[in-house]
């Protein structure tokens, strides 16, 4: 099993050097540091991608292309052993911004010419000193906001350039206490407890007792463009939970592929996490007639004994493609129609 803090420092050395690396220069710096049989996850419309080759091709060279200048704006970034059942391993969990100037059109999203912030969360999993596989998340719905082309009804939260945590520890370069990440991942796992025992329950209305177990009152939620973030247990229950719960029915929970922890951050991934049928509202959106796949990244902060930030990537493009609305297909159509 790969330690945390060599799989932590293999994943800097290797995000450093590749984005500093002209385009031209990917191909090889990848050769090294990635598996041959590297897998890569992405939102949609990218899905899996399989070898660097296609990944930097297919994603890479096309986002640089269309933020120039693009940085890496990191507020967050921890390893830890993978804590899901059957799946071994070692990943590391990174999350922020990519910022550039949106100075070419990318999936049909019109550039700006102005700055843009790409809100991101990135997993690696390192096995024997190389990287086999990765997942990207990108809020892709966020970007088309900062271009004016947002697709879906008004969100019930509010959607901004997300701050990274609070406490401004995120960024973990070296050992932390075992005991604290331990703290950390049992109360994860008591919450995720908490909420699937009523996850059956399709027109239950939580009661914020049963966060309160595990969150803090004033706990910020901060979710993907099209929901939007909310303040405090009430407003979130408000904002968020209580259209997701009564919005969707026929629920059925698929699990995580990687859950890790470290000192007061824990992060995990599902593909998917969850199937669900929007039973009419949920987004704003008519009621659809087949189940379809979330995505989901959830990154958390501990203070204490409770949960006081929460950094959540759900893949909407990918979500709502499944009921028959692309909504980047349906963005090119209209800029046709306009242009």
């Amino acid at each position: 099993m790969t330690q945390p803090h060599l799989a932590r420092q293999l994943v800097t050395d290797f995000v450093r050097q590749f984005d500093a690396c002209a385009a031209e220069g990917l191909a090889h710096l990848t050769r090294t540091t990635l598996g041959s049989d590297y897998k890569w996850r992405g939102m949609y419309p990218f899905g899996e991608l399989h070898g660097p080759g296609e990944v930097i091709d297919q994603f890479w060279i096309p986002l640089r292309r269309a933020l120039t200048g693009l940085q890496r704006r990191e507020d967050i970034f921890f390893a830890g052993d993978n804590n899901v059942e059957g799946r071994s391993g070692t990943w590391t969990c990174s999350m922020g911004h990519f910022m550039g100037l949106f100075d070419a059109d990318w999936l049909g999203i019109p550039a700006t010419g102005r700055m843009a912030f790409l809100r991101y969360a990135e997993f690696y999993h390192v096995v024997d000193g190389q990287i086999q596989e990765s997942a990207l998340f990108c809020d892709l719905i966020g970007l088309m906001q900062q271009a004016g082309v947002y697709p879906l009804p008004p969100m019930t939260g509010t959607y901004f350039v997300y701050p990274g945590p609070r406490t401004h520890d995120g960024l973990i370069r070296s050992e932390v206490n075992e005991r604290e990440t331990r703290r950390t991942l049992d109360l994860v796992n008591e919450m995720i407890a908490d909420l699937s025992a009523i996850n059956h329950l399709d027109d239950y209305r939580c009661p914020p007792e049963l966060l309160a177990r595990t969150w803090h009152d004033d706990m910020i939620w901060y979710g993907p463009c099209g929901i939007g973030a909310s303040y405090t247990i009430s407003r979130y229950q408000e904002q968020h939970q209580y259209p997701f719960r009564l919005g969707l029915t026929d629920k059925v929970y698929h699990g995580h592929v990687a859950r890790i922890a470290e000192g007061n951050y824990c992060g995990f991934f599902g593909w998917a996490n969850l199937s669900n049928r929007n039973s009419g509202g949920f987004l704003g959106l008519p009621e659809a007639k087949q189940p379809s796949e979330m995505r989901i990244v959830d990154i958390y902060r501990r203070d204490g004994a409770k949960l006081a930030e929460n950094w959540v990537f759900i893949d909407l493009p990918y979500y709502l493609a499944q009921q028959g609305l692309d909504i980047f297909a349906r963005l090119k159509s209209l800029r046709r129609i306009n242009g």
